[in-house]
């Protein structure tokens, strides 16, 4: 959904995010073993998100708002969704402009600039963490996701791989009768979805496509 914002991919092809082992900058065990690299991991992509801008996908959205009561469940932990004027986001992987205590997951802070360092403790005492779901850890919003696609009149998949899971079985949860979209460049086999509709293209092309037959 960023791609077009310029902020790469979560997985590449290689199995890298931005040339770092996912399990060193994106599991647990990463930050024990090196947490100043992690940090300092999340420090560079808040300043490049910080320094992107929606693209026409994420503006298309919140336009749809103008005629739906639009929902948005992203894997995606950067604001573009926010800045582009989406009301309901709800964020399955966390949300890389905010922090979070590492002795009490419910003290949670924004973020007002790129940089959360060594020494940054939360009321506590503890070193604050980003707010990211990491690999290895309980996914808190999959619930309220489900529920949310369970009550969905329309359901669309948007620039994603099917492939991370719990997230990827969402699609599962929609009824099985109502109308189902997946916008991709490459879309991805899906078996078992009734009425599910492709439009092969990018975010920004797809849903202008999309857009237009919503509307009619």
């Amino acid at each position: 959904m960023s791609a077009e914002s310029g902020i790469p991919t979560f997985r590449g092809g290689d199995g890298l995010w931005e040339n770092h082992r996912i399990e060193d900058v994106a599991s647990p065990e990463g930050w024990q073993r090196d947490p100043l690299m992690v940090l300092e991991f999340y420090n560079q992509r808040r300043k490049q998100i910080i320094a992107s801008e929606p693209n026409n996908g994420h503006y298309l959205l919140a336009k749809l708002q103008e005629h739906f009561d639009v929902q948005i469940i992203t894997q995606n932990i950067d604001n573009l969704h926010e800045r582009a004027g989406s009301k309901n986001v709800l964020h399955l992987h966390g949300e890389i402009m905010k922090a979070r205590s590492t002795v009490d997951p419910t003290l949670v802070y924004e973020l007002k600039h790129w940089e959360l360092k060594a020494g940054d403790k939360c009321e506590r005492g503890s070193q604050l963490r980003p707010q990211i779901v990491w690999f290895g850890e309980a996914v808190p919003m999959i619930e309220p996701a489900a529920e949310l696609t369970a009550s969905a009149d329309i359901f669309v998949v948007v620039g994603t791989s099917l492939q991370v899971y719990p997230a990827a079985g969402l699609v599962q949860y929609a009824p099985y009768n109502i109308p189902k979209y997946i916008i991709d460049p490459q879309i991805p086999h899906v078996s078992g979805i009734q009425q599910l509709r492709s439009i092969e293209a990018g975010a920004s092309e797809g849903l202008e496509e999309l857009y237009h037959l919503l509307l009619k």
